[in-house]
This record gives structure tokens, sequence and C-alpha cells, in this order.
């Protein structure tokens, strides 16, 4: 699949300096102040695959629109479905936590019913191995452990529902960031060492079924999503969403980079959810996201190295602007390029 590429006037790495350590995206005045910082490039709508590079050639952003095949978003319906009973006991009646954030996430209100006859609105998170929300440091004496959507009589049946986006997601990873791919390769087979040695049966089992090296995946169906950030997605990774449904349309709105993006069913996009701001409008209809995330503190649990930004290959990006040079010159002088 040809891609476009587009090279923005901002450098990441100082940008995620800039942002505080879990920089929720909720805070209007702190996203204003950080604009003023590092202004946003002209606004563009994209609508073709498409890579979003920095200054510095690191790669910001990957949109491959109609990427999952028919085939893919029957799979992740069908498997959303069979969560239904998590999805409807994940939504909560209150809108704030006690701590600073709001739990938008989850609240009763940012929600809407479904058309199709057996789809439950809701937001979940998935995860053979992982650590729970405020214990993750092991110098505390916590450990990771299976999510708790995954500690009920069909946990098995869930995953092996989830194998093929989950392939699908691993692949992609692996042509994106083939070093945080390798990572995660290494993270998942140690984990799975670990946790042989430490008896723990249902995560060693969850982890020999889970086919994807992310370390986890939310499952969100109908849920209005303001702009945002997700501060435990690490700078330099790449979280991966998939959309499905049957919505009229939506645009994803990414506001500190001036971007937006047609956000059709079948959509597959990825980038740090730290790094970009993000929100969706959408029109009536159902709308399925899977959001396939990386926790750091998981692969520091293993051991494994952090990686270093993607970067763009230069020749790539020369060869791209030569051929759009090229294609000037055919307009300039009313030639026709080779079929």
């Amino acid at each position: 699949m040809l891609t476009y590429e587009v090279q923005l006037d901002i450098d990441i790495i100082r940008y995620n300096e800039a942002l505080t350590k879990r920089e929720s995206g909720l805070n209007d005045a702190c996203e204003e102040a950080l604009l003023a910082k590092f202004p946003p490039a002209e606004p563009m709508l994209l609508n073709r695959p498409s890579v979003v590079i920095d200054s510095g050639y690191r790669i910001i952003l990957w949109y491959l629109p109609g990427a999952l095949t028919w085939s893919l978003q029957r799979d992740m319906f069908m498997a959303t479905v069979g969560m239904g009973n998590l999805l409807q006991n994940s939504i909560t009646a209150g809108k704030m936590s006690t701590g600073r954030t709001t739990k938008w996430r989850t609240s009763t209100s940012n929600f809407h019913a479904a058309r199709e006859p057996g789809l439950i609105p809701g937001c979940i998170n998935i995860s053979p191995c992982w650590f729970q929300q405020g214990h993750e440091n092991p110098l505390d004496g916590f450990r990771p452990e299976v999510s708790a959507t995954l500690k009920g009589d069909n946990s098995l049946s869930s995953i092996i529902d989830m194998q093929c986006p989950a392939l699908l997601s691993s692949a992609a990873l692996r042509v994106m960031h083939p070093q945080l791919y390798r990572a995660s390769m290494s993270t998942h087979v140690g984990l799975g060492h670990w946790a042989a040695a430490q008896g723990q049966d249902q995560m060693y089992q969850s982890l020999q079924h889970w086919a994807s090296v992310y370390s986890g995946a939310s499952i969100v169906c109908n849920r209005h999503s303001p702009n945002h950030r997700d501060p435990k997605c690490p700078p330099e990774g790449f979280d991966i969403l998939t959309c499905i449904g049957s919505y009229d349309h939506a645009v994803m709105n990414l506001t500190n980079l001036g971007i937006d993006l047609v956000y059709n069913p079948g959509v597959m996009v990825s980038y740090s959810g730290r790094l970009v701001r993000h929100g969706v409008r959408v029109g009536e209809g159902d709308r399925i996201v899977w959001a396939w995330f990386m926790r750091d503190s998981v692969h520091n649990y293993a051991g494994t190295p952090r990686t270093d930004f993607a970067k763009y290959n230069l020749a790539d990006f020369a060869i791209y602007h030569l051929a759009k040079y090229n294609q000037a010159d055919f307009v300039r002088y009313r030639t026709h390029s080779c079929q």
C-alpha cells in the first residue's frame, strides 16, 4: 500500500519533554499553552494512507483507511457481541473520580444505545499480563496479573475470538516499528517463562493464546470520545486503533497536530496516545473500537530495554519528493507520465 508522507515542523522529543508525566489532555488551559509553544500545522484533512513525521524524521502517525477486510470486521463484531456482559458491567454512574481526572471513559453519560441487536455499549480492558491501576511499582511488592476481564469462566474463549485481529496488530507493528516489535516479542516470551516458574497457570495459559505483541486491548462500543491523551502510552510507542461499525460518518481530530482524519469503518490509526491529543466526532450508528496498547511497566518488569523512536526511511522520503516534483513538471509541460 502506497502512503502519502506529511512532514511537520515539530520536534516530538522536545514536545514530550514539555508534557507532565500524567498529561490527560482534558485541561484546556494546559493544551492552549502547549499550542502556543508548539504551533500546529495549517489545518489539513487526510483521507488516504499516510505517514506523518516530525522535523527529525521520527514517525508520529500511521493512517491506513480501509485496512480491515470484511472478514476481520466480522470477527471483531462477533467477538465484541460475545463480550456483552463485560461491557455492560463496565459502565459507571458517576462522572468524577476521587482524583483529578474525570472517569469519562466509563461514565454512562458518554455512551449511547446500540442499534444492532445483541451489541452492548461499554469499555473494557483485556490483558493477559499487566499491572492494576496504581500498582505499577515492583519495588512496592506489586506483581503483574491477569486483567479482571480474563478471570471469568469464558476468558480463554474471549482471547481465542480475538486472535485474527490480534495477529493483524502484531503484523502492523512489525512494519511500523520493528525495534518495538522485537522488544515486545522478547517481553511476551519472558513473561511466559516467569508465569510458568511462579505457578501462575491462568496467566501462562492466557499468554500462550494471546496472539498480539501488545500488552492488551481496550474494547470500546458506542462511546463519545472527547479530546484527550493516553498518558500511559510510551512516547516512542504506537497504540493501534481499529474501528468498525455502521455509523454514518466520523472524523478523528488530532488537535495538537492540526490534522483531521476521515475515520470510516475499517480504518487503522497508530500513534503514541501520550504525544497525540485525539478525539472523535461521529454521526449516528454503532461504532466499535479495538485499541491495542503497550505498557512500559510490563516491559520494565520483564527487563526489556526501552526502544528509540521509529524513524522514516530518508531514501523513501527523497523518492517521494522526487516523484512529486516530476508530477509538477508533467502538469507544467502538459505531458503524461508512463502508465
